[in-house]
Protein backbone atom coordinates (compact mmCIF):
# COMPACT_ATOMS: atom_id res chain seq x y z
CA UNK A 1 0.00 0.00 0.00
CA UNK A 2 1.55 3.27 -1.17
CA UNK A 3 1.38 6.37 1.01
CA UNK A 4 0.24 9.66 -0.44
CA UNK A 5 2.73 12.49 -0.18
CA UNK A 6 2.65 15.99 1.23
CA UNK A 7 5.58 17.18 -0.88
CA UNK A 8 5.60 20.53 -2.62
CA UNK A 9 4.73 20.41 -6.30
CA UNK A 10 8.25 21.47 -7.27
CA UNK A 11 9.68 18.36 -5.67
CA UNK A 12 7.29 15.93 -7.32
CA UNK A 13 7.13 16.36 -11.07
CA UNK A 14 8.81 17.92 -14.07
CA UNK A 15 6.10 17.29 -16.65
CA UNK A 16 3.19 19.72 -16.48
CA UNK A 17 0.45 18.11 -18.61
CA UNK A 18 -0.96 14.62 -18.16
CA UNK A 19 -1.22 12.96 -21.57
CA UNK A 20 -4.02 10.50 -22.39
CA UNK A 21 -3.39 6.92 -21.27
CA UNK A 22 -6.35 5.15 -22.90
CA UNK A 23 -7.05 7.16 -26.08
CA UNK A 24 -7.32 4.68 -28.94
CA UNK A 25 -8.43 1.96 -26.53
CA UNK A 26 -11.35 3.17 -24.44
CA UNK A 27 -12.31 5.91 -26.89
CA UNK A 28 -11.08 7.18 -30.29
CA UNK A 29 -7.66 8.82 -30.48
CA UNK A 30 -8.81 10.99 -33.38
CA UNK A 31 -10.36 14.27 -32.28
CA UNK A 32 -12.86 14.21 -35.15
CA UNK A 33 -13.94 10.63 -34.44
CA UNK A 34 -14.15 11.29 -30.71
CA UNK A 35 -16.27 14.41 -31.19
CA UNK A 36 -18.59 12.53 -33.53
CA UNK A 37 -18.99 9.56 -31.22
CA UNK A 38 -19.72 11.62 -28.10
CA UNK A 39 -22.18 13.84 -29.96
CA UNK A 40 -23.94 10.77 -31.32
CA UNK A 41 -24.36 9.44 -27.79
CA UNK A 42 -25.64 12.79 -26.52
CA UNK A 43 -28.14 13.41 -29.30
CA UNK A 44 -29.80 10.05 -28.65
CA UNK A 45 -30.79 11.09 -25.13
CA UNK A 46 -33.99 13.04 -24.37
CA UNK A 47 -33.31 16.00 -22.08
CA UNK A 48 -36.10 17.26 -19.78
CA UNK A 49 -36.55 20.97 -19.17
CA UNK A 50 -35.17 21.17 -15.64
CA UNK A 51 -32.18 22.76 -13.88
CA UNK A 52 -28.86 20.93 -14.25
CA UNK A 53 -27.85 18.58 -11.44
CA UNK A 54 -25.30 19.48 -8.79
CA UNK A 55 -23.68 16.05 -9.08
CA UNK A 56 -23.73 13.05 -11.39
CA UNK A 57 -22.51 9.46 -11.27
CA UNK A 58 -21.51 7.92 -14.61
CA UNK A 59 -19.57 4.82 -15.75
CA UNK A 60 -16.01 4.61 -17.02
CA UNK A 61 -15.73 1.65 -19.39
CA UNK A 62 -14.85 1.71 -23.07
CA UNK A 63 -17.25 3.97 -24.92
CA UNK A 64 -18.82 1.18 -26.98
CA UNK A 65 -19.88 -0.42 -23.71
CA UNK A 66 -20.77 2.42 -21.34
CA UNK A 67 -20.84 5.55 -23.51
CA UNK A 68 -24.59 5.37 -24.21
CA UNK A 69 -25.29 5.15 -20.47
CA UNK A 70 -22.88 7.94 -19.52
CA UNK A 71 -24.60 10.16 -22.08
CA UNK A 72 -27.78 10.09 -20.00
CA UNK A 73 -25.92 11.90 -17.21
CA UNK A 74 -23.97 14.27 -19.42
CA UNK A 75 -26.94 15.30 -21.54
CA UNK A 76 -28.43 16.85 -18.39
CA UNK A 77 -25.55 19.35 -18.39
CA UNK A 78 -26.03 20.82 -21.85
CA UNK A 79 -28.02 23.78 -20.51
CA UNK A 80 -25.22 24.56 -18.04
CA UNK A 81 -22.52 25.13 -20.66
CA UNK A 82 -22.06 28.77 -19.66
CA UNK A 83 -22.76 28.19 -15.98
CA UNK A 84 -20.40 25.43 -14.85
CA UNK A 85 -16.77 26.57 -14.78
CA UNK A 86 -15.26 23.96 -12.43
CA UNK A 87 -15.57 20.17 -12.33
CA UNK A 88 -14.58 18.14 -9.30
CA UNK A 89 -14.00 14.64 -10.68
CA UNK A 90 -13.53 11.61 -8.42
CA UNK A 91 -12.89 8.03 -9.48
CA UNK A 92 -11.51 4.81 -8.01
CA UNK A 93 -7.93 3.62 -8.34
CA UNK A 94 -7.59 0.54 -10.55
CA UNK A 95 -3.79 0.23 -10.71
CA UNK A 96 -2.29 1.58 -7.49
CA UNK A 97 -3.26 0.61 -3.95
CA UNK A 98 -3.09 3.43 -1.42
CA UNK A 99 -4.90 4.97 1.53
CA UNK A 100 -6.54 8.35 1.12
CA UNK A 101 -7.25 10.54 -1.88
CA UNK A 102 -4.67 11.45 -4.51
CA UNK A 103 -4.41 14.81 -6.23
CA UNK A 104 -2.18 15.40 -9.23
CA UNK A 105 0.72 17.80 -9.44
CA UNK A 106 0.06 18.36 -13.14
CA UNK A 107 -1.16 21.76 -14.28
CA UNK A 108 -3.36 20.36 -17.07
CA UNK A 109 -4.95 17.12 -18.35
CA UNK A 110 -5.03 16.55 -22.11
CA UNK A 111 -7.40 14.58 -24.36
CA UNK A 112 -7.60 14.45 -28.16
CA UNK A 113 -10.14 17.30 -27.86
CA UNK A 114 -7.71 19.66 -26.14
CA UNK A 115 -6.14 20.63 -22.83
CA UNK A 116 -8.08 21.14 -19.59
CA UNK A 117 -6.44 23.37 -16.96
CA UNK A 118 -6.26 22.17 -13.37
CA UNK A 119 -7.76 24.39 -10.68
CA UNK A 120 -4.54 24.89 -8.76
CA UNK A 121 -6.15 26.84 -5.93
CA UNK A 122 -8.67 24.07 -5.34
CA UNK A 123 -5.92 21.43 -5.31
CA UNK A 124 -4.00 23.39 -2.69
CA UNK A 125 -7.20 23.85 -0.70
CA UNK A 126 -8.04 20.14 -0.45
CA UNK A 127 -4.39 19.20 0.02
CA UNK A 128 -4.66 20.71 3.49
CA UNK A 129 -7.00 17.88 4.47
CA UNK A 130 -5.17 15.01 6.23
CA UNK A 131 -6.39 12.31 3.83
CA UNK A 132 -5.35 14.16 0.63
CA UNK A 133 -1.92 14.32 -0.97
CA UNK A 134 0.08 14.09 -4.18
CA UNK A 135 0.41 10.63 -5.71
CA UNK A 136 1.19 10.89 -9.39
CA UNK A 137 1.34 7.10 -9.83
CA UNK A 138 -2.37 6.97 -9.12
CA UNK A 139 -3.12 9.30 -12.04
CA UNK A 140 -0.70 8.35 -14.80
CA UNK A 141 -2.48 5.25 -16.12
CA UNK A 142 -5.87 5.64 -14.43
CA UNK A 143 -8.80 5.47 -16.84
CA UNK A 144 -11.63 6.14 -14.37
CA UNK A 145 -11.11 9.90 -14.62
CA UNK A 146 -9.82 10.16 -18.17
CA UNK A 147 -12.82 8.65 -19.95
CA UNK A 148 -15.09 11.36 -18.52
CA UNK A 149 -13.05 14.25 -19.87
CA UNK A 150 -14.21 14.15 -23.53
CA UNK A 151 -17.85 14.13 -22.41
CA UNK A 152 -17.17 17.12 -20.19
CA UNK A 153 -15.36 18.95 -22.97
CA UNK A 154 -18.23 18.38 -25.37
CA UNK A 155 -21.01 19.50 -23.03
CA UNK A 156 -19.29 22.27 -21.07
CA UNK A 157 -16.62 23.68 -23.36
CA UNK A 158 -14.09 25.50 -21.17
CA UNK A 159 -13.77 24.65 -17.47
CA UNK A 160 -11.18 24.00 -14.78
CA UNK A 161 -10.69 20.50 -13.41
CA UNK A 162 -10.03 19.10 -9.94
CA UNK A 163 -9.04 15.43 -10.54
CA UNK A 164 -9.06 13.12 -7.52
CA UNK A 165 -8.27 9.41 -7.48
CA UNK A 166 -9.81 7.76 -4.43
CA UNK A 167 -8.02 4.92 -2.68
CA UNK A 168 -8.97 3.36 0.64
CA UNK A 169 -11.10 6.16 2.11
CA UNK A 170 -14.23 6.23 4.23
CA UNK A 171 -17.37 8.19 3.26
CA UNK A 172 -16.69 11.06 5.71
CA UNK A 173 -13.15 11.44 4.32
CA UNK A 174 -14.37 11.65 0.73
CA UNK A 175 -17.25 13.80 1.93
CA UNK A 176 -14.87 16.29 3.54
CA UNK A 177 -13.21 16.82 0.15
CA UNK A 178 -16.55 17.30 -1.56
CA UNK A 179 -17.82 19.71 1.07
CA UNK A 180 -14.60 21.73 0.83
CA UNK A 181 -15.04 22.11 -2.93
CA UNK A 182 -18.86 22.12 -3.08
CA UNK A 183 -19.12 25.73 -4.20
CA UNK A 184 -22.23 27.03 -5.94
CA UNK A 185 -23.81 26.46 -9.36
CA UNK A 186 -20.41 27.04 -10.99
CA UNK A 187 -19.13 23.74 -9.55
CA UNK A 188 -20.15 20.29 -10.80
CA UNK A 189 -19.37 17.08 -8.92
CA UNK A 190 -18.72 14.00 -11.09
CA UNK A 191 -18.32 10.53 -9.61
CA UNK A 192 -16.92 7.76 -11.79
CA UNK A 193 -18.10 4.20 -11.18
CA UNK A 194 -19.25 1.07 -12.93
CA UNK A 195 -21.58 -1.33 -11.13
CA UNK A 196 -21.40 -5.13 -10.76
CA UNK A 197 -18.72 -7.10 -12.61
CA UNK A 198 -18.70 -10.44 -14.45
CA UNK A 199 -22.05 -11.91 -13.45
CA UNK A 200 -24.45 -13.38 -15.96
CA UNK A 201 -26.95 -10.94 -17.44
CA UNK A 202 -29.93 -11.63 -15.17
CA UNK A 203 -27.86 -11.80 -11.97
CA UNK A 204 -26.24 -8.48 -12.85
CA UNK A 205 -29.62 -6.87 -13.46
CA UNK A 206 -30.82 -7.97 -10.03
CA UNK A 207 -27.70 -6.74 -8.24
CA UNK A 208 -27.60 -3.45 -10.14
CA UNK A 209 -31.25 -2.69 -9.41
CA UNK A 210 -30.51 -3.11 -5.70
CA UNK A 211 -27.50 -0.82 -6.02
CA UNK A 212 -29.53 1.79 -7.88
CA UNK A 213 -32.13 1.74 -5.13
CA UNK A 214 -29.40 2.34 -2.55
CA UNK A 215 -27.97 5.21 -4.62
CA UNK A 216 -31.37 6.86 -5.12
CA UNK A 217 -32.10 6.63 -1.41
CA UNK A 218 -28.59 7.76 -0.37
CA UNK A 219 -27.95 4.51 1.53
CA UNK A 220 -24.17 4.48 1.33
CA UNK A 221 -24.04 1.85 4.09
CA UNK A 222 -25.58 -0.69 1.69
CA UNK A 223 -23.09 -0.45 -1.21
CA UNK A 224 -20.14 -2.85 -1.32
CA UNK A 225 -17.14 -3.16 -3.65
CA UNK A 226 -18.91 -6.05 -5.38
CA UNK A 227 -21.76 -3.72 -6.30
CA UNK A 228 -19.72 -0.75 -7.53
CA UNK A 229 -16.01 -0.52 -8.30
CA UNK A 230 -16.23 3.17 -7.43
CA UNK A 231 -17.82 2.41 -4.07
CA UNK A 232 -15.59 4.79 -2.12
CA UNK A 233 -16.22 7.95 -4.17
CA UNK A 234 -19.89 6.97 -4.65
CA UNK A 235 -20.41 6.52 -0.93
CA UNK A 236 -18.66 9.80 -0.19
CA UNK A 237 -21.09 11.62 -2.47
CA UNK A 238 -24.09 9.83 -0.90
CA UNK A 239 -22.80 10.78 2.56
CA UNK A 240 -22.72 14.46 1.58
CA UNK A 241 -25.98 14.28 -0.37
CA UNK A 242 -27.77 12.98 2.72
CA UNK A 243 -26.35 15.81 4.85
CA UNK A 244 -27.36 18.41 2.27
CA UNK A 245 -30.80 16.99 1.51
CA UNK A 246 -30.14 16.21 -2.15
CA UNK A 247 -32.38 13.92 -4.16
CA UNK A 248 -30.92 11.07 -6.23
CA UNK A 249 -32.39 9.94 -9.54
CA UNK A 250 -31.56 6.98 -11.79
CA UNK A 251 -31.31 8.18 -15.40
CA UNK A 252 -30.28 4.91 -17.05
CA UNK A 253 -29.39 1.40 -15.91
CA UNK A 254 -27.98 -1.18 -18.32
CA UNK A 255 -25.00 -3.46 -18.72
CA UNK A 256 -22.52 -4.52 -21.37
CA UNK A 257 -24.93 -7.22 -22.50
CA UNK A 258 -27.27 -4.45 -23.63
CA UNK A 259 -24.66 -2.47 -25.52
CA UNK A 260 -21.73 -4.32 -27.06
CA UNK A 261 -20.92 -7.52 -25.17
CA UNK A 262 -22.08 -11.06 -24.60
CA UNK A 263 -24.49 -11.89 -21.78
CA UNK A 264 -22.59 -14.66 -20.00
CA UNK A 265 -20.33 -12.21 -18.12
CA UNK A 266 -21.38 -8.58 -18.05
CA UNK A 267 -20.45 -5.31 -16.36
CA UNK A 268 -23.20 -3.06 -15.03
CA UNK A 269 -23.48 0.65 -15.79
CA UNK A 270 -25.71 3.32 -14.25
CA UNK A 271 -26.20 7.04 -14.75
CA UNK A 272 -27.48 9.14 -11.84
CA UNK A 273 -28.23 12.79 -11.12
CA UNK A 274 -28.45 14.62 -7.81
CA UNK A 275 -30.39 17.84 -7.28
Amino acid sequence: MISIGKLNREGVVMQTTRTPAVAGMFYPASAAELHSQVQTFLTQVPVPAEPPPKAIIAPHAGYIYSGPIAAFAYARLTAARNLITRVVLLGPSHRVGFRGIAVSSMTAFATPLGVIPIDQEAVEQVRQLPEVGFLEQAHVQEHSLEVHLPFLQEVLGAFKLVPLVVGDARPPQVGAVLETLWGGPETLIVISSDLSHYHDYQTARTIDRETSSAIENLRFEDISYEQACGRNPVNGLLWVARRKGLRGETLDLRNSGDTAGTRDQVVGYGAYAFH
